[in-house]
C-alpha cells in the first residue's frame, strides 16, 4: 500500500467533505421520517426528540469513526473527496430503497444486501466489510427508534429490526466474499441464488419464535421474502453499478473486461487499422497482468491498462515498425522529424483516451510508459548525420516517468516485448539477458524515482517477464522439407 501523508488543507477538507455529506444523510432520514409520518410531522419529533437525537449522535459517532478508520488504513479514500461522496450516497440509496420496500412490501423483503454487494466492487474487502458494519448498525438504529411500531408507531416489527441486524451482518459479509470472486455482471445472479440461503436461515431462526403457532405459511412467506431481499438486491446492484462506474469513473473487474474485449470502440479501431500494436498490446497485457500478480498489485487493471498504453499510434499506425511492411518510411525523414512523429504517440494516446472518457488512469499511463527515456535508433541515426556533440533530451520522450508500479511494468513488459521481437536468437538465456538489460537502463535513467517500486518488486517482474517471453517466444522443432504425394 501507498503511503500517503495529507498536508493540514486536505485533512480540513476530507473532514469538511465527510461533515457535510453526513448532513446530507441526516436530511435523507429526516425526509424519510416525513413520508413515513403522512402527517403530523412536528408533533412526531416534538413526542420522539429523544429517539431523534438519539439517532442524529448514533449516526455522527459512526460518521466519525469511519473517517478516522479511512485516515488510518486508506488515506486515499479521503484525498479524493468524490469519493467520500460515493459511499455516502450510496449509505442514503441503501437505506432509501429498504425504507421503501418496507412500507409497501415487508421488511423482511427489503434488499438490505445491496450496500454490501455494491460497496465490494467500489472498494477493497477490507473496507466493504467495515462500511457494512456501519451501514447495519446506522439501518438498524434508524428503524429501530424512529420507525418501529413497539415505540413510535412506525411500520417495522421489533423483531424485524434484530432480523435485519444479523441479515445484514452475515449475509453482507458472505455477499463481499462472493463477489470478489465474480468476474461477469451475469455472474452476479448467482450469488444472489447463494444468498438465499443464510438470509432464509437467519429470517427463520430469528423471527419464528416469535410466532404463537408454527404455521407452514409463516415459513412459506420468510422463504419468499427472502427471496424477494435476495433478487432485489442483486437486480439493484447490477442497474445502479453501471450508473456509479461511469459517475465515479470506478474500475470495477465488470467494467475492465468491457474495456478489453474486442467489442470496445477502441479495441475495434485498433484491430483494424494497427494490427501490429494490437497484437503487440495483447502481449504487453499478458505480460503485465503476471507482473501485477507476482508483486501483489491489480493484475486485471494492468491488463486493461496495457491494452491502451499505445493507442496513440492510431493516429499514424503506418509509421512504426510493427505495423510497417517490408518498406520503412522513416528512410525518407529526418532524425529529428522521425522523433517527433514517434514519441507523439504517448500524448494522442492519453487525448484518444480521454476523447473516449476512458479512465484517467488509461491516460496516465499512456504518458508515462516511456518515461524520458531517449529513442537511441533516431539518436543513433543523427549522431551519424552530425559532427556529434548532439543534445540526447532532444531524443527523448518527453516524460514524465512512470508515478506507480502499474506504470513502471507496463514500461518494462513494453520495452522488453518489442526488444525480444528484434532478437534473431530467442533462446532463454538471450531473453534473460535482454530484460535484465532492459530494466537496467532504466534505472540508470531515474526512470522509477517518482514511483514507490521497491528492488525486490523489480527484481519480480524482471523474473515474470523473463518466464513469459520464454513461454511466448518458445523454440519450435523445425520442419522437415518434405513434399507428399497427392493421394
Amino acid at each position: 500500500m501507498i503511503k500517503i501523508n495529507m498536508s493540514k488543507k486536505e485533512i480540513a477538507l476530507s473532514a469538511l467533505t465527510t461533515i457535510i455529506c453526513h448532513i446530507l444523510l441526516l436530511g435523507l432520514m429526516v425526509l424519510m421520517i416525513v413520508i413515513n409520518t403522512e402527517g403530523g410531522t412536528v408533533e412526531f419529533f416534538r413526542a420522539q426528540i429523544d429517539n431523534v437525537v438519539t439517532v442524529a449522535v448514533a449516526s455522527s459517532v459512526l460518521t466519525m469513526v469511519v473517517y478516522f478508520f479511512f485516515f488510518i488504513e486508506n488515506k486515499a479514500v479521503l484525498c479524493k473527496y468524490s469519493k467520500i461522496l460515493e459511499i455516502y450516497l450510496l449509505l442514503g440509496v441503501a437505506l432509501v430503497l429498504n425504507d421503501v420496500v418496507a412500507k409497501y412490501v415487508s421488511a423482511t423483503a427489503s434488499p438490505m444486501l445491496f450496500f454490501p454487494l455494491i460497496a465490494c466492487m467500489v472498494l477493497r474487502r477490507r473496507e466493504a466489510i467495515f462500511l457494512n458494519s456501519v451501514y447495519m448498525l446506522i439501518s438498524f438504529v434508524f428503524n429501530r427508534y424512529l420507525n418501529s411500531t413497539d415505540i413510535v408507531g412506525g411500520g417495522i416489527e421489533m423483531i424485524e429490526c434484530f432480523a435485519g441486524l444479523l441479515t445484514v451482518f452475515c449475509g453482507g459479509i458472505t455477499g463481499i466474499f462472493l463477489m470478489k470472486s465474480v468476474k461477469t455482471r451475469l455472474g452476479s445472479v448467482l450469488v444472489g441464488f447463494a444468498l438465499f440461503i443464510p438470509v432464509t436461515l437467519i429470517n427463520v431462526v430469528m423471527q419464528l419464535p416469535s410466532m404463537t403457532d408454527y404455521e407452514l405459511m409463516s415459513i412459506l412467506n420468510f422463504g419468499i421474502f427472502s427471496i424477494v431481499d435476495c433478487v432485489l438486491s442483486v437486480l439493484l446492484f447490477m442497474c445502479i453499478l453501471p450508473m456509479i462506474e461511469g459517475a465515479f469513473s470506478e474500475l470495477t473487474s465488470f467494467r475492465l473486461r468491457e474495456l478489453t474485449a474486442d467489442s470496445a470502440p477502441l479495441m475495434k479501431r485498433l484491430k483494424q487499422q494497427a494490427l501490429g500494436t494490437y497484437n503487440h498490446s495483447i502481449v504487453v497485457a499478458q505480460l503485465a497482468e503476471a507482473c501485477a500478480s507476482a508483486i501483489g498489485e491489480d493484475a486485471e487493471l494492468a491488463r486493461a491498462v496495457a491494452y491502451y498504453h499505445d493507442v496513440g499510434k492510431l493516429k499514424s499506425p503506418e509509421m512504426f515498425a510493427e505495423n510497417q511492411s517490408e518498406y520503412n518510411l522513416h528512410t525518407e525523414l529526418t532524425p529529428e522529424l522521425s522523433v517527433d512523429i514517434i514519441r507523439s504517440h504517448a500524448r494522442e494516446g492519453a487525448k484518444l483516451i480521454k476523447k473516449y472518457k476512458l479512465p484517467e488512469i488509461f491516460a496516465d499511463i499512456a504518458v508515462q510508459h516511456h518515461g524520458t527515456m531517449p529513442i537511441k535508433y533516431f539518436y543513433a541515426k543523427a549522431l551519424k548525420l552530425s559532427d556529434g556533440g548532439l543534445n540526447a533530451n532532444n531524443y527523448s520522450y518527453l516524460g514524465p516517468t512512470p508515478t506507480s508500479k502499474i506504470a513502471a511494468i507496463i514500461m518494462i513488459c513494453d520495452s522488453s516485448e518489442a526488444a525480444a521481437r528484434s532478437l534473431s536468437d530467442r533462446s532463454p538465456e538471450k531473453v534473460a539477458a535482454l530484460v535484465g538489460s532492459v530494466v537496467e537502463e532504466r534505472m540508470n535513467q531515474e526512470q522509477f524515482v517518482d514511483c514507490d517500486i521497491t528492488m525486490r518488486e523489480l527484481t519480480l517482474v524482471t523474473r515474470t517477464v523473463i518466464n513469459q517471453l520464454a513461454g511466448v517466444y518458445h523454440s519450435r522443432v523445425k520442419y522437415p522439407k518434405l513434399v507428399l504425394s497427392r493421394k
